[in-house]
C-alpha cells in the first residue's frame, strides 16, 4: 500500500506512466481515499490517510534530511514491480513524466533488467524483468 495525497491523480499517473489498470475505486463526498491498481497478477492499493499527510516530493521541499537520503537514486522505500518488455515501459514512464533515476540495466547478479523511477509524489519504484537465459 502507498499513500498519496491525491489518490485519483495518481492512479490517473500510474495508469498512464507505468500501465497500471484500475480495479476499483472508493470515494468519500467525491474525494477518492482508496484505489486498487493491478498489474500482471498483482495487485497495489493507494491511499489518502488524511489531511496531514505529506508525500515524499513534498517533505523533500521542506526537509534537509529527506532531501539528502532522496539525493539517492535507489529505493529507500519504495514499490518493486516485476514488468515485460522493460524498455517500452521505461519510455512510457519516461514520456509521462516519471524522474528516471537509474536508466535500464541488466542486473547479471540477480538476473534481471531493471531501472528505477520517481512517480508524481515522489515515491519510488523499481521495475525489473528477469534476464533472458540461453
Amino acid at each position: 500500500m502507498v499513500s498519496y495525497e491525491d489518490v485519483g491523480a495518481a492512479a490517473d499517473w500510474l495508469r498512464d506512466a507505468f500501465g497500471f489498470v484500475e480495479v476499483s475505486r472508493f470515494e468519500d463526498g467525491g474525494l477518492a481515499t482508496h484505489v486498487n491498481v493491478a498489474t500482471g497478477d498483482g495487485l497495489v492499493m493507494i491511499g489518502w490517510p488524511g489531511p496531514d499527510y505529506r508525500s515524499p516530493k513534498r517533505h523533500r521541499e521542506t526537509c534537509d534530511d529527506a532531501r539528502l537520503w532522496l539525493d539517492s537514486p535507489f529505493i529507500v522505500d519504495g514499490v518493486y514491480v516485476q514488468v515485460r518488455d522493460i524498455e517500452a515501459h521505461a519510455d512510457r514512464a519516461a514520456a509521462a513524466g516519471a524522474i528516471i533515476l537509474s536508466e535500464v540495466e541488466d542486473n547479471s547478479s540477480v538476473g534481471q533488467r531493471q531501472y528505477r523511477a520517481e512517480d508524481l509524489e515522489g515515491h519510488r519504484w523499481m521495475f525489473a524483468e528477469p534476464l533472458e537465459t540461453t
